[in-house]
């Protein structure tokens, strides 16, 4: 593994950072696979998605896991800032950086994300036709998320005051010194309303995976580019490239990995559900993510 820096290519003066994975008895005058990995929203690259690129790279892939531009110890201002249009292009950008190097297959590259970094990547797929093959985990559509909540049980029209609480804080933020955030999960125990999202809070501030780069919230200003986004905007058309979504079978956010298999318009998608998982338990559980590694592993070799 080694830690990489690389222009953001999308005209932000962004330089991004990431963990480059080469696999074992790496051989620089050979060419190989490579896959991209995003990490959720909130979360950094030593995380889960550091953990898939690590996995990955075992079975032979070239992986890179990234910081997103405005967090981790990637560069750009606002801190903390959840664009999820900049976090589409951000996985362009990283292919952009892996066209560069003399060992990637430029034909085969494939992209996984974990969470919210799912939705981005198939998001990305959609825009960018280097882009071969699909792979998520606990897939989240983070405009899904935002304007129907965690189990799909809000009407959109009801977001509507996300919106305006997004607009009211841009114009605070252009008038402060300080910056208005909201939690992208619990920030306290106590907040969570269920047991898997209080994994979710477990992970980001506890012992579990906290990591310092990773606060756990976004910009306030984020709600505005959140709520009308959708990360499967015209799948029906353009998302053509093979698809696996691996969710766990208890998973709240199991109905978004739903919508984007019954839309997509890849005749080569499949669910692998992970009986008995939840959401988080996709990220670190050594089970839960022995299995997913293994459909992915099987996935990415058949499709790259």
């Amino acid at each position: 593994m080694n830690k990489v820096t690389f222009p953001n290519t999308n005209g932000l003066a962004i330089t991004l950072s990431g963990l480059l994975n080469l696999p074992a008895e790496f051989d620089e005058l050979k060419t190989y696979p490579a896959i991209v990995v995003s990490h959720p929203g909130g979360g950094v690259k030593e995380q889960t998605a550091g953990t898939y690129a690590s996995r990955l790279a075992e079975q032979g892939f070239v992986t890179i896991a990234y910081d997103a531009s405005y967090q981790g110890e990637s560069t750009g201002e606002p801190r903390q800032l959840e664009n999820p249009h900049v976090r589409t292009e951000d996985i362009s950008a990283v292919i952009d950086y892996l066209t560069t190097l003399p060992f990637v297959d430029n034909d085969r590259v494939g992209v996984m994300g974990i969470c919210a970094g799912a939705g981005y990547s198939a998001n990305a797929a959609i825009n960018d036709q280097r882009i071969k093959a699909v792979g998520m985990v606990s897939m989240v559509n983070i405009g899904q998320m935002f304007r129907n909540g965690w189990d799909n049980s809000v009407a959109d029209a009801l977001a509507m005051p996300y919106i305006q609480a997004g607009s009211d804080a841009r114009s605070a933020d252009a008038n402060s010194d300080e910056t208005a955030t909201i939690p992208l999960a619990p920030l306290r125990e106590e907040d969570a309303p269920n047991e898997e999202l209080r994994q979710a809070w477990e992970y980001y501030h506890t012992a579990r995976a906290a990591h310092p780069t990773a606060p756990g919230f976004a910009t306030a200003r984020s709600l505005t580019q959140i709520i009308t986004y959708d990360a499967f905007f015209k799948s029906e058309a353009f998302l053509t490239q093979p698809l696996l979504a691996v969710v766990g079978s208890v998973a709240g956010s199991k109905w978004m990995s739903d919508d984007l298999i019954a839309r997509a318009a890849s005749t080569d998608k499949t669910m692998h559900v992970v009986n008995g998982a939840n959401h988080m338990e996709l990220y670190d559980g050594e089970a839960q993510v022995n299995q997913a590694v293994s459909v992915l592993t099987a996935f990415f070799k058949r499709t790259l």
